[in-house]
């Protein structure tokens, strides 16, 4: 399975890094491929440090004006020539999305599958990583938008909330057959 990690490049703390190490060993472990943004920086270089460490493959995607940052070695890297056509390769690339914390630009790539998964555009599933309670708003945000109308499928059919990585990991291959 390919699974594209949606994540912050910055460097954070060990009540982030550590679940995300634990995601990455289950990815490399599981033998599926980790689809991200090609950073060699922050979160993001933790899980694809992790998910190489564990024997999993690397696909990176990453943006022209990122193109410092891009990770050496890798099993296969693309560079897109803005954040659209990124979006679009990394979710061309995955056949499921985990969103892991992160700032603006997770949030972007995270409205975008699920406004693609809300018009019938996709079934991929998709796992929001709650750590540290990090994304409990959003969650009650999405909850208001469902309660008051504002979303034409249940939120439960949009997105999955797992509060810890193997919860995510398993609801995925679940959803899709994985085992």
């Amino acid at each position: 399975m390919n699974i594209c990690v949606f994540l912050s490049a910055a460097d954070l703390d060990e009540r982030y890094t550590g679940p995300a190490r634990e995601l990455a060993e289950l990815i490399g472990k599981g033998g599926h491929s980790l689809v991200w943004g090609g950073s060699n920086v922050g979160l993001m270089k933790v899980v694809a440090d992790g998910v190489e460490e564990a024997g999993g493959r690397l696909v990176g995607v990453s943006v022209e004006f990122l193109s410092n940052r891009v990770r050496p070695g890798v099993d296969e890297m693309v560079v897109a020539k803005d954040l659209a056509e990124r979006k679009r390769l990394l979710l061309e690339k995955a056949d499921a999305v985990i969103v892991m914390v992160g700032g603006t630009g997770t949030l972007d790539e995270a409205t975008e599958i699920l406004e693609l998964k809300k018009h019938g555009h996709t079934e991929k599933p998709v796992v929001l990583l709650n750590t540290a309670g990090f994304y409990d708003g959003l969650k009650e945000q999405f909850r208001r938008m469902e309660d008051e109308g504002f979303l034409p499928r249940p939120l439960t059919e949009l997105v999955f909330f797992a509060e810890e990585p193997v919860g995510a990991l398993a609801y995925l291959e679940e959803s899709l057959g994985v085992q």
